[in-house]
């Protein structure tokens, strides 16, 4: 991400990036600083929902476990989101606030030359639409990143606040982030951000369970949720995800990604121990929890079990990692472009004819097809870099 570049030192280890039990001794209660510095109104998630059918209960020894470590990559990416990218770098490019005039109807989002009121009034429900086209993410939730679809523009901080002071930008993307959650069988229940199953849950979650491409686009949807100022929204969903995922069993596939990248989504650490202590409630193999408070603060010491630490070991991933690469990135050294592997996945299924209505894109990610199949056949994870 090229506006990322400066003097500013990268973390080099997850624990550095990982800020949530540094303050574990303040209170939990919202309303402290989040690891921007900045103040977050947390809006109650309100009462606490029944915690449904118990998940199966592992009985694997802790010898028996591989012992594998969290992503540094995932890691890495989430610390600069949540410090609203140190180091940010300004667009050398007028600030057309194409994000913004997109949401007001003004401009249609490219390559597809739909505008979003046609989006919000014809695509609910169309999930076959909604699941295989895949240029219209980047728009309706935007972010400061390149993603591949290279006609959508990144944020900027001016067009943050240009959006989040225009009613009408609001009220619209709240409904886009409606549209999404009964795409994936939730409902939004008020102006809190509070979510609850939609009548069609049965049927979406089944599909959610499969679609591993739709856990990247989860993890941009909380993220965009943040930069347009509805950080308060994330916790709930997270929350709903935790119970279904650990609790009731129906997303058994997704306990990875909402513990190694939603919940990381957070800025506010007490937030993030509260849903982290409620995972570790719940998980099964108990012993192979591995967002814990470090050993060392749990009193294990140097020598002591890793089992439940930040470097311990944890249950083998139910997604397949070649799909849940959602916040690294592929450098094509023949473009000079970082793209995140979230769009990468998304290329693999273009070519094999997955993306359609993206007949625009074809010169600019002909260049990507080379660096992205040799990554691949290589299997080099040290290839990957962060966005």
């Amino acid at each position: 991400m090229g506006n990322l570049l400066g003097s500013f030192k990268e973390p080099s280890t997850v624990e550095e990036c990982d800020s949530t039990w540094g303050s574990d001794s303040e209170s939990d209660e919202p309303g402290a600083e989040d690891d921007s510095g900045i103040s977050v109104s947390v809006s109650p998630a309100g009462s606490e929902r029944a915690a449904g059918d118990a998940s199966p209960q592992l009985t694997e020894s802790p010898e028996s476990v591989p012992k594998m470590k969290r992503s540094f990559y995932a890691a890495r990416d989430l610390y600069k989101y949540r410090h609203s990218y140190p180091n940010y770098r300004k667009s050398r490019q007028p600030n057309e606030y194409r994000n913004l005039r997109f949401y007001l109807n003004k401009i249609p989002l490219v390559p597809d030359g739909i505008y979003i009121e046609e989006i919000l009034t014809k695509w609910r429900g169309d999930y076959d639409k909604l699941e295989h086209n895949h240029t219209y993410i980047q728009w309706l939730f935007p972010l400061r990143e390149q993603g591949l679809n290279f006609y959508a523009h990144e944020l900027t901080q001016d067009e943050i606040k240009e959006f989040q002071s225009t009613r009408e930008a609001k009220r619209r993307f709240l409904v886009a982030y409606s549209l999404m959650l009964d795409f994936y069988g939730i409902k939004l229940l008020d102006k809190s951000g509070n979510v609850a199953r939609a009548p069609n849950w049965q049927d979406r979650f089944r599909h959610l369970n499969e679609s591993q491409h739709n856990y990247l686009r989860i993890t941009r949807i909380l993220k965009s949720l943040g930069e347009l100022g509805y950080e308060a929204f994330k916790a709930p969903l997270v929350r709903l995800f935790l119970e279904e995922s650990l609790c009731r069993n129906t997303l058994p596939n997704m306990q990875h990604s909402i513990l190694e990248y939603y919940v990381y989504t957070i800025r506010l650490p007490a937030t993030r121990r509260r849903l982290l202590r409620y995972a570790r409630k719940h998980y099964r193999p108990a012993h192979a929890f591995l967002w814990g408070p470090p050993s060392k603060r749990r009193g294990g010491g140097v020598g002591g079990s890793t089992g439940a630490g930040s470097s311990g070991i944890r249950a083998p991933t139910t997604t397949p990692e070649p799909q849940r690469r959602e916040d690294e990135g592929v450098t094509s050294a023949s473009s000079g472009i970082i793209v995140s592997s979230h769009d990468a996945v998304l290329y693999q299924e273009l070519l094999g004819g997955g993306l359609e209505g993206c007949s625009g894109l074809g010169s600019s990610m002909a260049g990507l097809e080379e660096e992205l199949i040799m990554v691949e056949t290589r299997g080099e994870r040290n290839k990957i870099a962060p966005l």
